[in-house]
């Protein structure tokens, strides 16, 4: 497999660090916060593809993904009635 091919953004292991790169730049506020800024970010500017695709990557065994990310991913998951609509980071208290 090509790097390139190996570093789309839909291979397991990428989705992975651009989570964590997420989870980094949202780790400096209150971790309520953080989990609530990422979610945001996860559900407004990553298909749900990506979202379906680190979901799986990481129900396979496969680990690295951080805290917060992983908090934000469990948050996103939980059931809701209706649509979802973005979490304002400081909502989530």
């Amino acid at each position: 497999m090509t790097e390139s091919a190996t570093h789309a953004h839909g291979s397991g292991e990428r989705l992975v660090a651009m989570a964590n790169d997420i989870g980094n730049y949202f780790k400096p506020q209150h971790r309520d916060e953080a989990i609530a800024g990422i979610a945001n970010h996860l559900q407004r500017f990553w298909t749900p593809r990506m979202r379906k695709n680190l979901c799986a990557y990481l129900a396979a065994g496969h680990a690295g993904l951080d805290d917060l990310p992983r908090a934000a991913l469990a948050l996103l998951s939980q059931p809701s009635t209706g649509d979802r609509k973005p979490i304002p980071p400081d909502s989530a208290r």
